[in-house]
């Protein structure tokens, strides 16, 4: 690479308070995690954006089969007969829906809707499969692609075709869907808190926010640096209405026919929007250890009369990181300087830098450079693999801490209409008011702020005595608003 091409790789992003905006697409195509597809709409996730993704997939999936789930594959191509049967749930996708109307030379008989969510094409064949008690429950999964036909996309956070899991289950009683929604939410939950390091405030959404054809729909909210709120994952109860549409019922022990109740969940690659966001500054990306395709990076500072001796040092001290069980690369180009490489990895939010040279190996120590706050500090050589191992789970809490405080100190409260409307003149972040429980209150205050409700706590708050912050009629409990993606 050339002295101009290494200047405009190195050259400083938009910072995020200039625009924020920027920043983020600044951030996601120069650190390589995705660009812009010939498709409208569409995104090609690079290497290392996946390897992210695949890390992020994994710790997920070995949750997902934790808890009793199997995972399998549905068709991508759904028939309209298939997605028109119920009618809720066609009517809240269709502007959302691409067709395929040709094959080959032919115009098809009818039409094939690429799928925008699964459950026509598989509670289809949950009817075929299930027969008796002794069937349930269903607990399956499936890791897919997903196509929707968005006006207005941004990498990651919603694009036309994304990536996603989504969890369709069927049991016995309403109990038993009404604990599976619950349990998935706390899984969700404690993935986002354990491995991604974003706390997440668990809630139920309204019925003007819940998903079609579902009786409750609950959610994952999370709070990005710019004040707006990242729906991270969803789980939804979706009672017995698909199961009555496509006939999905069992002989129970008592000899009678009942209809299953069902379920439905997912997270997508918008999660790694909510990543990128949380936790990057001006510099690029902060990666939490535990998702981290690279946890350490060794970067010998090598001279040429040093060269082989430092060089030597280096590779032993990688080899012994991998043995330690160390995500670890070796950055020995020489095409590039040190200060080259040292911007490189900070822009790809490599949680530890170890950088050795002449001096440090004359010490017997290595210099540790953390990505999340630059602290810097020596490191003796033979005490470096158990030293990087329990600097990464320190990394890890730390990221995790500054997040749950940047979240905490912007969730305000808002008692009176006239403090909620100046909050929302701005950014604040999450906003806990007294709501009256109307739609068409919910809807003027969307309106009028910009600002949804984005969950009702799962225990509801009753707000006696208060007044609904958009009508000023009495309060019937208390909600979490927020400007969101």
């Amino acid at each position: 690479m050339n002295e101009k091409a290494d200047k405009e790789f190195v050259k400083d992003i938009c910072a995020q308070g200039t625009d924020f905006s920027q920043w983020y697409i600044d951030v996601v195509r120069k650190a390589e995690l995705a660009d812009y597809a010939p498709v409208r709409g569409c995104m090609v996730i690079r290497p290392y954006g996946f390897a992210i993704w695949e890390n992020l997939q994994r710790a997920l999936d070995d949750r997902i089969k934790a808890s009793g789930h199997e995972n399998a594959y549905f068709p991508l191509l759904i028939p309209e007969s298939l997605l028109a049967k119920e009618a809720e749930h066609v009517e809240g996708f269709s502007p959302q829906v691409a067709w395929v109307t040709r094959g080959g030379d032919e115009d098809l008989e009818e039409r094939l809707a690429l799928r925008p969510t699964s459950e026509a094409i598989i509670c289809s064949m949950y009817a075929k499969w299930i027969r008796s008690w002794r069937d349930l429950p269903v607990l399956i999964n499936q890791w897919a692609n997903v196509i929707r036909w968005e006006k207005v996309t941004r990498l990651f956070l919603r694009t036309t075709e994304f990536l996603w899991q989504e969890g369709h289950t069927a049991h016995r009683t309403e109990r038993e869907a009404e604990e599976e929604t619950l349990r998935v939410l706390d899984l969700y939950a404690d993935f986002l808190h354990d491995v991604m390091a974003i706390p997440a405030f668990k809630g139920v959404k309204t019925e003007r926010e819940k998903f079609a054809g579902a009786v409750r729909t609950y959610a994952v909210e999370a709070l990005m640096p710019d004040g707006r709120a990242l729906q991270a994952g969803t789980t939804h109860h979706l009672g017995q209405h698909f199961a009555r549409v496509f006939d999905i019922t069992y002989l129970e022990e008592d000899n009678q026919l009942h209809y299953v109740w069902q379920t439905s969940w997912g997270v997508s690659t918008r999660l790694m929007g909510g990543l990128i966001m949380v936790h990057g500054d001006d510099a690029g990306l902060k990666i939490p250890p535990r998702l981290a395709p690279i946890q350490a990076v060794v970067v010998p500072i090598t001279f040429e009369k040093s060269k082989a001796e430092v060089g030597a040092a280096a590779r032993e001290l990688t080899t012994a990181l991998q043995a330690a069980g160390v995500r670890v690369k070796l950055d020995d180009r020489d095409e590039y300087k040190p200060g080259w490489k040292f911007n490189e990895w900070e822009l790809r939010g490599v949680p530890l830098r170890l950088e050795l040279g002449p001096r440090d190996l004359a010490a017997g120590a290595v210099t540790a450079v953390r990505r999340d706050n630059r602290v810097k500090q020596q490191v003796p050589l033979a005490q470096v693999p158990a030293w990087v191992r329990a600097e990464l789970e320190a990394i890890q809490r730390d990221m995790l801490a500054a997040a749950t405080a940047y979240r905490d100190a912007h969730t305000r409260v808002a008692t009176s209409r006239d403090d909620f409307y100046l909050l929302f003149q701005g950014r604040p972040g999450f906003v806990r008011a007294p709501w009256c429980g109307d739609g068409v209150c919910e809807d003027r205050i969307a309106e009028e702020t910009g600002a949804t409700i984005r969950f009702l706590p799962l225990a509801t708050e009753a707000a006696a005595g208060e007044q609904c912050v958009g009508c000023e009629e009495r309060a019937r409990e208390w909600a979490y608003f927020a400007k969101a993606y």
